[in-house]
């Protein structure tokens, strides 16, 4: 039986299911183990954490007058609030004045999902060698030079306004060891997307692109050893990687007025959390700017998402689930809202099950965030792959919708990101 406690209930004897939080904020590879060494506990109360789940019929329970939360309530609290969110108002940042009309002429009408999907795996190739580059330079101690960053900054942002999920959801199939560079890819798109969504103008718009794409530069200081390790962190190791915002804030003070402050800001201050317990400067909410704010979203909404050497990435649909747990304490609740109106409740690539107990991928988004259009391919009730059939949820009189997320891991679908992008061998 799970219950979510405060960490500071959690004791020795208890058998930790779950941190509620990212894998950024502690330093502990995996979870379902026993509680057993003081100093494991100690760590964990050192860390910016403030629940956990813990498995009672696994260990010990905690008292009977504590507060605790069971999935079920969990799990009834999310569906009200994601049930909402469609007639919630949107958060809408005050324009500032247009910009000077681009030079260059760009195509930006709206394309199709399958069309726009080549033109985004084209950009991510193209972006892997420009960010590991970049990356490079800045470990060799050069000054990264920003020009090349905005003119990719500006291929993605053409990217969403043609189909605003190709790219970020392509950008989420990286490998493990593409990770670091990919990473910055995609939260560069979705930083994208979420100013599109609070309605921030074009310049705003790039600028918090290209905060999106260097926020992780000073990982470019991190020894590699540190950075890719499989096992647990140490306690001076996980130090060693948190160090990466003031690196990062440090190389970019070095291109000499090469970035905005939003840039500069967010590079340092995207480990920070509304409860004043983030990185490296326990900041207050107030203090905490728009675009730092965005970027904590973005940054870990793409990092529980990916496959890592020691972790797979959760499915999307499920990332956001759990993240709306944490947003109390961690995020701008505002902000996440529109964050999961900018990529949908279920997101493209996400898992689910319909009415009729056929199970399909989330291809692309509608107007109304619970009613994708969805890949159907296997049965539940035949227990058997069945034809492909794209179902669009939002046709009027469609007989099905959403029932349940399904997780990955117990499907095993070897072709699942395959059947939502049409291309063979994609990553996973």
């Amino acid at each position: 039986m799970l219950k979510r406690i405060s960490v500071q209930h959690l004791a020795l004897g208890m058998y930790l299911h779950q941190f509620c939080g990212s894998w950024m904020d502690h330093p502990f590879w995996r979870t379902g183990f026993v509680l057993q060494d003081p100093e494991d506990l100690a760590r964990i109360h050192g860390t910016t954490i403030a629940e956990v789940w813990i498995d009672v019929s696994k260990g010990l329970d905690v008292a009977s007058d504590v507060a605790t939360t069971s999935p079920e309530e969990a799990e009834a609290r999310l569906d009200t609030d994601f049930s909402q969110l469609q007639e919630m108002p949107d958060l809408k940042i005050p324009p500032a004045p247009p910009p000077a009309a681009s030079q260059r002429v760009r195509s930006l009408a709206p394309t199709s999902m399958a069309e726009e999907l080549g033109h985004a795996a084209s950009i991510c190739h193209h972006a892997r060698q420009a960010v590991s580059s970049m990356f490079h330079e800045a470990r060799m101690g050069r000054a990264v030079d920003s020009s090349d960053a905005r003119s990719l900054v500006q291929e993605i942002s053409d990217s969403i306004t043609r189909h605003p999920s190709a790219l970020i959801s392509l950008a989420r199939l990286k490998t493990a060891d593409d990770y670091t560079y990919m990473h910055s890819v995609a939260v560069c798109a979705l930083m994208v997307a979420l100013g599109r969504q609070i309605g921030l103008d074009a310049a705003r718009i790039r600028t918090s692109g290209l905060a999106g794409l260097m926020h992780d530069i000073g990982k470019a200081a991190i020894p590699l050893v540190v950075l890719n390790k499989p096992g647990k962190l140490t306690d001076e190791e996980f130090d060693i990687v948190r160090s990466h915002s003031e690196h990062g804030y440090r190389m970019l003070l070095e291109c000499g007025g090469g970035v905005e402050d939003e840039v500069l800001d967010a590079c340092l201050h995207h480990h920070e959390k509304m409860d004043g317990s983030g990185y490296p400067h326990r900041l207050p909410a107030e203090q905490i700017s728009l675009t730092a704010r965005m970027a904590s979203i973005c940054d870990v909404y793409d990092a529980v998402t990916s496959d890592r050497p020691y972790k797979r990435g959760w499915d999307p649909a499920e990332s956001l689930r759990r993240m709306a747990e944490w947003t109390n304490g961690h995020f701008d609740p505002r902000l996440f809202q529109a964050f999961v109106k900018s990529i949908g409740i279920y997101p493209v690539g996400s898992l689910v099950r319909l009415t009729s107990g056929r199970i399909g991928v989330v291809m692309e988004q509608a107007a109304s965030l619970v009613s994708p259009r969805v890949k159907v391919f296997f049965s539940t009730k035949s227990d058997l792959r069945i034809p492909p059939e794209i179902v669009d949820l939002a046709q009027p009189g469609c007989p099905e919708k959403i029932v349940a997320r399904e997780d990955p891991e117990k499907w095993r679908f070897p072709d699942l990101n395959e059947l939502w992008t049409g291309m063979p061998s994609v990553p996973r």
